[in-house]
């Protein structure tokens, strides 16, 4: 599964702590990352260290951060699509896709206006300054091939798991 940040999935991912899951088959991905130094508050592993991965037994070898650390993003974007190729099949295929929406509208690091959106021949990729930070993120074909999606719908108040093609948001139809 991949997971995104902000402040309603660290919530939720502290509550599934909580629950009985088998963490030995649980393989956990991110769906963005903000370009920062490791351990800081802008990033979203240190929230999901914090919320999750201090109180859950998920083998450290089956957690896949995002490279944002790497001199060369594009490059560690090419290397985390290969990570989840080996993880997920070729194409990778997830199980599960978390989103969430920022006030905004953007889901992933996905934001309006961002040339990443129009991108369809990568599932990984990086994204322009945004609220002062580049970003790496999954792109909408990957996000398009997973079994599901779980996303946070703020009319309705609550979670929704449906299939990708069940379009979360508008961009998020099947490839053809």
């Amino acid at each position: 599964m991949a997971v995104s940040g902000g402040h309603t999935p660290w919530v939720m991912l502290r509550n599934l702590t909580r629950e009985e899951v088998p963490w030995d088959k649980v393989h956990l991905a991110q769906v963005d990352e903000r370009v920062a130094p490791p351990g800081h508050p802008d990033r979203n592993l240190t929230h999901l260290q914090e919320s999750l991965l201090e109180h859950a037994p998920l083998p450290l070898d089956q957690i896949y951060a995002m490279p944002v650390e790497s001199v060369d993003l594009e490059s560690a974007a090419k290397q985390y699509a290969a990570t989840l190729a080996k993880i997920a099949g070729s194409p990778p295929v997830l199980d599960l896709v978390h989103l969430g929406l920022g006030p905004d509208g953007h889901t992933a690091s996905l934001v309006p206006g961002d040339a990443v959106l129009e991108v369809k021949d990568a599932d990984v990729a990086v994204t322009g300054i945004y609220q002062g930070r580049r970003r790496m993120t999954l792109t909408y074909p990957i996000v398009n091939r997973a079994r599901r999606v779980l996303g946070w719908s703020p009319e309705a108040r609550r979670w929704k798991c449906l299939p990708a093609s069940g379009k979360v948001i508008r961009q998020f139809q099947p490839d053809g």
